[in-house]
């Protein structure tokens, strides 16, 4: 059996993260009464000094973590900066007492669910009662045998590892579900629930938010040529090269279907989205793409839109932003493909340097097409 430790954010009420150090299982079972351990944190909340001190030499001989707290309101102020999933807590504890620990507790949120065992003296029917209505998940007198109090703990830690595996599967499925199957880049979906946080972010920052949207020029020669499959490889090239120019974790790509695909770059202008579009533009002409035992020369033709090109303030919507820069895109398509159309009317001045090493000068007016250079053909080359 070994154990590897995992880094995990833990989220506290007050928003702040924190970090805590977990052990995952990645045990090789010789039977199905093989129970494996994982060296798990263990509050212990008490004010009596000497029991407290008596059971965490007890349950940190199993293999816990332990820390101690002598009180409730120390043991809520632990859980924010050093959170434990297992809380054993006594009773009768000063101004808030076990119960009250249990509830405050509930009513808190952290990473992971937080399992309480209530420890004490007070066993009567009621007591116990109580301290389930309270939210306790296990309720010991300590007059319960040690072994029960060990047995129980791992019993805690089986509910918690279960509780840990469903996170882990319900995050895995939904990033599928988020995610475009063929390229790995985010699919629609995720464009559609993502952009408008996106906005949301820029309008409270009173930052700036860019659009473009790119698709391949004659991209339905490559499948008439070369198949399917050929296309399916030019798509995935396609998003390696867009990852390779995004320079910042804000930035992302999502496919919108097809070929067509959507860069969405946060606290970004338009000159500067006119500039990223013009490196994604490049990094697509310059280089042959690989289909399969072939190479292709392919373009990109993209529009370009941005927050203060919608000129709505506050009353700009996700959809505006992409419905703009769909209007640009088909402008580079009508101006003879290959280019970058950003909308807007500052123009500016972009030099780039082709593969063939032969420097070309344009100038990228902002509302128009970029006009296509002497010696480029209108079509991509399609080589065998």
């Amino acid at each position: 059996m070994t154990f590897r430790p995992v880094s995990v954010n833990v989220p506290v009420s007050n928003g702040g993260p924190h970090r805590q150090t977990m052990e995952t299982i990645n045990a090789k079972t010789s039977g199905p009464n093989v129970t494996a351990q994982v060296a798990t944190k263990v509050l212990l909340v008490d004010d009596d000094e000497i029991v407290c001190s008596h059971l965490e030499l007890l349950i940190a001989a199993e293999g816990y973590d332990v820390t101690t707290a002598p009180d409730a309101e120390t043991a809520l102020a632990s859980m924010k900066h050093d959170f434990a999933p297992i809380v054993i807590a006594d009773i009768n504890m000063g101004d808030m007492d076990g119960l009250a620990l249990c509830r405050s507790i509930r009513r808190e949120t952290y990473s992971g669910y937080v399992y309480v065992m209530l420890h004490t003296a007070r066993d009567t029917e009621e007591d116990i009662l109580a301290g389930l209505k309270a939210g306790a998940d296990d309720y010991l007198s300590k007059r319960t045998p040690k072994s029960q109090l060990i047995g129980r703990l791992r019993t805690a830690q089986r509910i918690l590892l279960l509780e840990h595996s469903l996170k882990t599967a319900l995050r895995d499925r939904e990033r599928v579900a988020m995610t475009d199957a063929l390229t790995g880049a985010h699919n629609r979906r995720y464009l559609f629930e993502q952009l408008p946080h996106e906005l949301d972010l820029a309008h409270r920052s009173r930052g700036d938010l860019s659009v473009l949207v790119l698709d391949f020029d004659h991209f339905s020669r490559v499948n008439d040529h070369h198949g399917h499959a050929a296309g399916d490889a030019i798509l995935k090239e396609l998003v390696q090269r867009i990852h390779g120019c995004l320079r910042r974790k804000c930035d992302w790509c999502a496919r919108l279907g097809g070929d067509e695909f959507a860069v969405i770059l946060p606290q970004t202008d338009l000159a500067g989205a006119g500039v990223m579009a013009e490196i994604l533009r490049s990094a697509i002409e310059t280089t042959l793409m690989r289909t399969g035992e072939r190479m292709v020369r392919m373009t990109v033709s993209i529009g370009v839109s941005g927050l203060s090109a919608a000129a709505r303030g506050e009353a700009t919507t996700a959809q505006m932003l992409l419905e703009l820069a769909d209007r640009c895109l088909y402008k580079s398509k009508k101006a003879g493909r290959n280019r970058v159309t950003v909308s807007d009317t500052l123009e500016a001045v972009y030099t780039s340097q082709p593969e063939n090493g032969t420097r070309r000068q344009f100038t990228l007016d902002f509302g128009a097409a970029l006009p296509l250079t002497q010696g480029l053909p209108d079509l991509p080359d399609i080589s065998p």
